[in-house]
């Protein structure tokens, strides 16, 4: 079978679906006609100032351009977006087979187990619209038979939260959506091992983030093509200065890894 290689991206205010593909030559544009292709479902999460935050995620649904809808299956769980950094992730459906065709809608259904803890506390986390009919990620994109989709899912936790005047929390997500064969990835490590460090990428209006995780490594996902300046902050009083590094390269559906960057502790 002949095979190739396809990116593509989606990108929730709260987070971030990017999609890859590999194909032989059959091709199909309705739900349909029972021919298949497959799709994988992970979650990750970008940084947020608290100790954690916990969503329940009960199912994932697929809505066609003719208004069919498939539920992948997923298991009901309860996952702690900040556990999901630097490179980690949740897997929430891996490979199903799905009818091939163009796909109008991706909805992330949660269930009422949400919580968020902050300077130890612990908080309902109120998620009204994404328990009754899910965060909607609208899209318009043709599903090929034979094509495999990985759909990463990034929360962007802190922009995401949003502080009621009673001291409640509840989550607001907006979506925006841009093409997924203009992004890639760079990763790296950052040592000494074990320095809080938050990592950020910068390209004029683009800014992804993401914390090292306890090893050093990193990862930053969903990167239009272009020339990055990264920028590592440690963790306040460690008496360590910010290090940059520029001109670092993404590239359409490639992992850029970047030499390791030392932190100088003495």
């Amino acid at each position: 079978m002949k095979k190739k290689n396809v990116t593509l991206l989606a990108i929730l205010f709260s987070g971030l679906f990017v999609f890859t593909s590999c194909s032989d030559d059959d091709n199909d544009s309705e739900a349909s006609t029972g021919d298949s292709a497959k799709m994988s479902v992970k979650m990750v999460d970008a940084p947020g100032d608290y100790d954690a935050v916990n969503i329940e995620v009960e199912d994932v649904v697929i809505k066609y351009a003719n208004d069919t809808e498939v539920s992948l299956d997923v298991d009901d769980e309860t996952y702690d977006l900040l556990q999901l950094t630097g490179g980690a992730n949740a897997q929430l459906a891996l490979e199903e087979d799905i009818p091939a065709g163009t796909i109008s809608q991706i909805r992330l259904v949660l269930g009422g187990d949400n919580s968020i803890v902050v300077d130890g506390e612990t908080y309902d986390l109120a998620t009204p619209s994404a328990q009754q009919s899910g965060l909607k990620l609208n899209v318009n994109e043709t599903l090929e038979a034979g094509y495999t989709y990985e759909y990463i899912l990034d929360f962007d936790v802190e922009e995401s939260i949003v502080t009621q005047g009673n001291g409640s929390y509840s989550l607001k997500p907006t979506i925006r959506a841009t093409a997924t064969a203009e992004t890639g990835i760079i990763e790296g490590v950052v040592v000494p091992a074990g320095i809080p460090t938050l990592v950020t990428a910068t390209n004029g209006s683009v800014e992804v983030s993401t914390y090292a995780n306890a090893d050093g490594s990193y990862a930053l996902y969903g990167l239009p093509e272009g020339s990055y300046t990264l920028t590592f902050t440690p963790a306040l009083g460690l008496g360590l200065e910010a290090l940059v590094l520029y001109d670092v390269v993404a590239v359409n559906g490639q992992i850029m890894t970047v030499d390791t960057v030392t932190f100088e502790t003495e």
